[in-house]
């Protein structure tokens, strides 16, 4: 059964439960298999992408190659990605803009690389004149990417992204020569799937068709709070884009932060999320480990339906 905004306004809180994953999450309690898990290992649409439920934002207050994790300092950033993992949190959103490549890439090494997730972002270079008078876009795509790769200290990134700030419905055609490019990166084993972070309804529109797409982030609340639209609008394309097999990353879940002092709004959203059936990762930014246990609890208080 998949839950409508309409319907999740009215549902009541979901009763307490917690879950014993491994021993080593020391604030967990045994709970019913009828409540959501954060460590439940899930599929990502059709890439044959594995990996927790819960994933680690990187990008709060992230701008200019930099954000509140990178500004902890890169010790205190190495740290904090360690404890989480331990946690269990297997996925981690980054992006080029964020500038958390390399304390990512730090903290991760001493783990199996076949344990964890990678996702990241990278927003389309202008277009340059030629010589010729005309343009010609300024890709370097693989370049860039190799530059990733040796900031993460790994041989592959298992999801790149379009950081598709300002994307219209026809973001296809604009960078269908970037989309080439990353086909080639998949083809060659350097990115296992692509797609892009969506920031109008336009945009998410275009993807639910968009062969190409792989993944996509996508900005959902029930409250419409830093979302592309109304959430009654928003809804109904994120559904037809999951539909289409398409994985479905959730960002601004707390509303870009505007719900962090409201226990209610930050249950309520955990609920509409994970009870829609339409959001595979739900993706929350964290710089401060009192994030995750927060958010891990408000999990496991959410009833499956």
């Amino acid at each position: 059964m998949n839950l409508s905004r309409r319907k999740f306004i009215g549902t009541a809180a979901a009763g307490m439960g917690a879950v014993l994953l491994n021993q080593h999450f020391v604030d967990a309690v045994p709970f019913a298999d009828e409540h959501h898990d954060p460590y439940e290992i899930v599929e990502l649409g059709k890439t044959g992408i594995k990996t927790t439920r819960l994933c680690m934002g990187t990008g709060i207050r992230g701008g200019n190659r930099q954000s509140n994790l990178t500004r902890l300092g890169h010790e205190q950033a190495v740290k904090l990605v360690r404890e989480i993992y331990e946690r269990g949190v297997r996925a981690f959103d980054l992006a080029e803009d964020y500038g958390t490549h390399a304390c990512v890439g730090e903290a991760l090494k001493i783990y199996p690389r076949s344990n964890y997730v990678i996702i990241t972002k990278m927003a389309p270079r202008r277009r340059r004149p030629n010589d010729e008078g005309g343009e010609i876009p300024g890709t370097e795509t693989e370049s860039r990417v190799i530059a990733f790769l040796k900031d993460l200290q790994t041989d592959y990134i298992d999801c790149l992204q379009f950081h598709g700030w300002n994307f219209n419905g026809n973001w296809n055609a604009d960078f269908s020569v970037y989309m080439s490019e990353m086909d080639k990166l998949k083809q060659k084993g350097i990115i296992r799937a692509h797609g892009l972070s969506s920031h109008s309804v336009d945009c998410i529109q275009t993807a639910i068709n968009e062969s190409w797409v792989d993944a996509m982030h996508v900005r959902i609340n029930p409250y419409g709070v830093s979302m592309d639209d109304a959430t009654e609008k928003v809804e109904p394309l994120v559904r037809e884009l999951h539909k289409a097999g398409k994985a479905v990353i959730s960002m601004k879940v707390y509303g870009e932060g505007a719900f962090a002092d409201s226990d209610e709004k930050k249950d309520a959203s955990l609920r509409y999320v994970l009870q829609s059936g339409i959001v595979d990762i739900v993706n929350i930014g964290m710089d401060k480990i009192s994030d995750i246990t927060d958010t891990e609890g408000r999990i496991r208080k959410v009833k499956k339906i």
